[in-house]
């Protein structure tokens, strides 16, 4: 018996099985690796459309001031009817750190908007704009820290043509609103 070869076969033979095990655990990574990232991806937007969902319903509770509904009542209402606070819970499960505060920032202005809706202010007044427009504002941030994070391209208001994400500029209430002076920006926001 040639222990040579004998050698040479049981050191192949090791070589081909740690090298199917370790490229087996690396495709197993990578697996899991992209289906946290599909995840993620799903639960972010999901959460954003049931945000949008809210807001949707929010924005028609002012617009129609219906005597017979309690604003209150349908304002706390809309949250429910969009499922947000359910959404939230898989969101925060899954997001990292930035996109979990950015998100977080977005739900706390969408707060706002409910609260000034909840008080019965109509589309066209100052008190709901000035919940609204923070409020976009957070939106665009959130999906900028989505799009980072996805390692889209990211983009600016430039990109649509607009000054800044929250649309002030945009809005025949708040341009024609004599001596409204533009919010400082947030922290942490891109340069417009």
């Amino acid at each position: 018996m040639d222990w040579g070869t004998l050698v040479a076969t049981v050191s192949g033979g090791f070589i081909a099985i740690s090298g199917t095990v370790l490229a087996d655990r690396l495709r197993q990574r990578h697996e899991r690796a992209r289906e946290a990232d599909e995840r993620r991806r799903s639960v972010y937007i999901e959460f954003i459309a049931a945000v949008g969902k809210c807001h949707t319903r929010l924005r028609g509770i002012a617009q129609a001031q219906d005597p017979g509904v309690d604003p209150d009542l349908a304002a706390r209402a809309a949250l429910d009817e969009a499922g947000v606070h359910e959404v939230r819970e898989r969101f925060f499960i899954d997001a990292s750190a930035q996109v979990a505060g950015a998100g977080q920032a977005m739900f706390q202005q969408l707060r706002a908007v409910q609260r000034v809706v909840g008080s019965g202010a109509t589309h066209t007044s100052s008190a709901f704009h000035d919940a609204y427009h923070p409020y976009l504002d957070l939106v665009w941030a959130y999906r900028v820290s989505v799009r980072g994070e996805l390692k889209d391209r990211a983009f600016s208001p430039e990109s649509f043509g607009w000054e800044a994400w929250d649309g002030r500029e945009r809005c025949p209430v708040c341009r024609d609103r004599p001596g409204r002076a533009r919010p400082p920006a947030r922290p942490g926001a891109p340069a417009t």
